[in-house]
């Protein structure tokens, strides 16, 4: 049996929180593999700035777009923005995500409870929608998912997220019965990384809970990668509607 092609010349992929963390990650590591890319997130100056990157040493087309997608119209608006800049998008992958800290659950604000359920189910759910449909019209395509363990296993200081993110483990299931066999629809869902947020972590209990692990130690976010290029690529042709843990084994 040959080897599966994890190339992705010729393809567009767009990546939403796609300028730090675990989606910077991605979009350089499909751009390696030889896509153009949609760099989306809420500060357009740090799109740019990966953008160019990209171009300068990759050599890569790479378009920077600002977009907060816990709003249903920056949503559309992303969508628009992709298909001006390409005639096609071949994947997709929503992996922004937030979850604010709170002292107890009485403390969390209807404002910041739509928040953490706009940015982590509701965009998600408007961009396969909308992305989706269009895959499916143009022939094909991949969406990836960025969930968390928290959906299935989720601790009393992440519960708007916790939910969030078992909602989209359920709309993955969902999408890819919707919009298959042309377009499919998978699952990452992640552990701890080493990102952004990782300075905000009690690092006592972080390490007690790190030993629990079959690796002992949180993932870097390079190691996201491999996981993502097989879901985008035709790697994964016959896989759809998986949720896949990378998560170090973490026990739950």
């Amino acid at each position: 049996m040959e080897n599966p092609n994890l190339s992705m010349a010729g393809k567009v992929a767009l990546v939403t929180g796609g300028s730090r963390g675990l989606g910077r990650a991605m979009t350089l590591g499909f751009a390696r593999a030889g896509a153009d890319v949609i760099i989306a997130s809420r500060k357009f100056d740090s799109c740019k700035e990966l953008a160019t990157e990209i171009e300068q040493t990759i050599g890569r087309r790479a378009v920077p777009i600002a977009a907060n997608v816990g709003n249903w119209e920056d949503c559309d608006a992303l969508y628009r923005a992709a298909y001006e800049a390409f005639p096609r998008v071949d994947v997709l992958v929503n992996n922004a995500g937030m979850s604010p800290l709170y002292d107890k659950p009485s403390d969390v604000t209807e404002a910041l409870y739509d928040k953490v359920l706009g940015v982590n189910l509701r965009g998600p759910f408007r961009l396969t929608a909308l992305f989706g449909e269009r895959m499916q019209a143009d022939g094909g395509g991949s969406i990836i998912n960025i969930s968390s363990v928290s959906g299935v296993n989720p601790g009393a200081n992440v519960i708007p997220y916790g939910a969030a993110k078992a909602g989209l483990n359920s709309i993955t299931v969902s999408f890819a019965r919707a919009y298959g066999p042309r377009v499919r629809v998978n699952c990452i869902m992640v552990g701890r990384f080493r990102t952004d947020v990782a300075k905000y972590w009690d690092e006592e209990a972080t390490a007690a809970e790190i030993e629990q692990y079959a690796l002992r130690r949180i993932g870097e976010p390079d190691e996201v990668v491999g996981t993502a290029l097989y879901l985008a690529t035709d790697a994964s042709s016959y896989t759809t509607g998986a949720i896949l843990r990378v998560d170090g084994g973490t026990p739950y």
